[in-house]
């Protein structure tokens, strides 16, 4: 009997081999065509871009559909473009982008204003992508993760039929567009992981819960994590952003060359115009875009308990500082305002939207304390501005800002609004030569994350991939 089997097995086997080796080799060929169809398709718009940069021309393409949003993520982005534009003076840097109602001499004057940095337009390009759409959450209330990350791949099928680069990175976290790149054009890919699209964190939050509703959901995100882990493993190199974006894409890509590259931070400068004893004011900064993950909900409910509870400071404020995307930014600022309202703290919390960097700067300089409610924030460039500036932080007990960035003696953790409201009136309370060792040594801690810390990563992991470009085309 057992003969009988094997010799039916191998029977089956081979053919089997054979098909799924041809079902490759055709699915392969055809990609191959698809990719020499949108090569000689963008041609032309190719030729126009690089026609002035002589023979070594090559374009770099960063995947950005929110290049105009002026967050953190915004900030890497900008600073990457400036580095290569710095050692690289035959590359082009291409942002694909869904701002187009942004012209390209804006976006550069708001990059300029919101980050302090001065782009060369003659080497930079935009190609506006039509259907931002389909990577926006609205798009899909169900299965969202799913559906971001099937937009996501439309939305790349749009940029290349517009202009294929020589070299793809992603910029803002859509991981399933680099398999496409790699596959289509065979160029080489990297990522710079802001946050994982789905964490271990995720699905644990869902492990107590025996219900029906949550085993579908659960089961849905193993499967959108396996997937997302078969992303991983054809990028050709992999930044993130700080030890706990590594922790989680290690596990979930299954790789071990994960370069923590951290953000770009305006240490320098914040160091240079704020002096050590400047003189401050009782204000909680916040400074982040008005996003929901963000919890300034949180912050504004933790203000609220301190403040009615609070005996000497009642003269305190709570400043929150931050971009507006779009309308739905713009409505969660107006519920923002009559949470205020409704806990009676309306005179006491500012909102300042769309500031640019000169504002920021002054709010730094006039600031007590800078204050963080995110769970599992990925980095906190924010937290790190409100060290170098000398504010004491006051951060989640969670990500980035606790693991990276708010070590010991620099500031507190918190968790809840009580926890939130009790740091507040610890900070405002501690004798002045114990602050000024906490400002001390959270500015010092700074620098550990300032721009040529950046630069200097970036530049080595930028060469690596334009070797693997030049390999490719030897």
């Amino acid at each position: 009997m057992a003969s009988i089997l094997t010799t039916a097995l191998t029977a089956i086997a081979g053919p089997l081999v054979v098909a799924t080796v041809f079902y490759y080799v055709l699915f392969g060929a055809l990609l191959r065509l698809v990719g020499a169809h949108l090569r000689s398709r963008t041609a032309g718009k190719r030729e126009a871009i690089t026609r002035l940069k002589g023979d070594k021309a090559k374009i770099v393409g960063f995947f950005h559909p929110y290049c105009n949003a002026g967050g953190g993520g915004e900030r890497v982005l900008w600073a990457a473009v400036f580095a290569v534009q710095q050692q690289y003076p035959s590359i082009t840097s291409v942002v694909y982008t869904g701002d187009h109602d942004a012209p390209k001499a804006d976006i550069i004057r708001r990059v300029k204003t919101r980050f302090s940095i001065a782009l060369d337009p003659d080497r930079l390009e935009f190609i506006y992508l039509m259907g931002r759409r389909h990577v926006a959450a609205s798009t899909w209330p169900h299965f969202t993760l799913l559906g971001q990350s099937i937009g996501s791949l439309l939305l790349a099928w749009e940029a290349f039929t517009l202009l294929v680069p020589d070299v793809f990175i992603d910029t803002m976290g859509y991981a399933f567009t680099l398999p496409l790149a790699k596959s289509l054009l065979g160029i080489p890919t990297a990522a710079y992981v802001h946050y994982p699209t789905i964490s271990t964190d995720m699905l644990g939050t869902l492990s107590t819960d025996s219900s029906l509703r949550t085993k579908v959901k659960r089961y849905y995100w193993l499967v959108f994590a396996e997937l997302y882990s078969r992303c991983g493993k054809s990028i050709d190199r992999i930044m993130v952003n700080s030890s706990w974006t590594a922790n989680h894409i290690r596990t979930l890509w299954k790789r071990s060359d994960i370069s923590v590259v951290f953000p770009p931070c305006a240490v320098g400068e914040l160091m240079r115009a704020i002096p050590a004893d400047n003189a401050r004011q009782k204000i909680f900064l916040c400074i982040a875009q008005f996003r929901p993950e963000k919890n300034h909900t949180l912050i504004i409910e933790a203000f609220a308990k301190f403040y009615h509870e609070t005996v000497e400071h009642k003269d305190a404020k709570l400043v929150l500082v931050g971009s507006v995307r779009h309308s739905d930014d713009a409505t969660r600022v107006y519920n923002l305002r009559i949470l205020a309202r409704e806990l009676g703290v309306k005179d006491q919390v500012q909102f300042v939207t769309d500031a640019p960097w000169e504002d920021v700067l002054g709010w730094l300089k006039r600031s007590w304390a800078g204050v963080n409610g995110m769970w599992n924030e990925h980095f906190g460039i924010g937290v790190v501005e409100y060290q170098a500036a000398g504010l004491i932080g006051i951060v989640h007990d969670s990500g980035g800002p606790k693991l990276d960035i708010v070590v010991e003696g620099t500031g507190f953790h918190c968790t809840t609004k009580e926890e939130f409201a009790e740091a507040f009136e610890k900070v405002l309370s501690l004798p002045e030569d114990q602050i000024m060792v906490m400002r001390t040594r959270a500015r010092q801690s700074a620098r550990r994350f300032d721009e040529t810390t950046f630069d200097d990563a970036w530049q080595s992991e930028f060469k690596a991939l334009m070797e693997l470009e030049s390999k490719r085309k030897g």
